[in-house]
């Protein structure tokens, strides 16, 4: 069966991404950037990748789920399909259905639909973003890899957003660099 992985970036008390949404306060660390593009290409925007010398991703996901908020930056910028590269699929009640036949807007229950995809065929789902829609998929969130990056923000859109309902991950793997971002894997238990 598939899995669902949330991959995301993090400050150090829990933040995904500013109050207004943007993530640009993330640095960029050459140490990081090599190590993202060699490991994790599939997670690299396709306008990106000649950038980070990727000319044919592979690796585990064959499908992305992003909540509205992260697809905004990229309709923004007049993209249509940000990971052309990958099945892709916006949770959203808001958007009209998408004219880009790379991209399926799910307007219903975003936990039936992850459900029914992990039963499909294919390589693992990268949960992309954002915090509200992790929080709705928590418990179907198989692995969680974090890049903690050496940032307190105050404040912002948190890693997960729900009600108070712990759920435990086991630490699997720590991947640490010199620009002080660790990487940190956790399976369900």
């Amino acid at each position: 069966m598939r899995k669902l992985v949330y991959y995301v970036a993090s400050t150090l008390d829990g933040f995904i991404a500013a109050p207004d949404g943007s993530y640009d306060f993330f640095p960029l660390e050459p140490d990081v950037t090599a190590h993202l593009g060699a490991a994790y290409p599939q997670t690299i925007p396709t306008f990106a990748h000649p950038q980070f010398g990727i000319e044919q991703p592979t690796g585990r996901f064959d499908a992305v789920v992003m909540g509205r908020a992260t697809y905004d930056p990229a309709l923004t910028a007049g993209i249509t399909s940000p990971y052309a590269h990958l099945r892709q699929y916006v949770v959203s009640r808001s958007l009209p259905p998408s004219t880009d036949p790379a991209v399926e807007i799910v307007a219903g229950d975003p936990v039936a639909f992850v459900r029914d995809l992990k039963g499909r065929a294919g390589g693992d789902i990268w949960l992309c973003g954002g915090g509200d829609l992790a929080g709705q998929l928590l418990p179907e969130i198989d692995e969680l890899i974090v890049k903690l990056h050496p940032i307190v923000a105050g404040s912002g859109v948190p890693l997960v957003r729900r009600d108070f309902d712990p759920h435990r991950f086991t630490l699997a793997e720590t991947t640490p660099f010199d620009s002080g971002l660790i990487i940190l894997r956790y399976l369900t238990r």
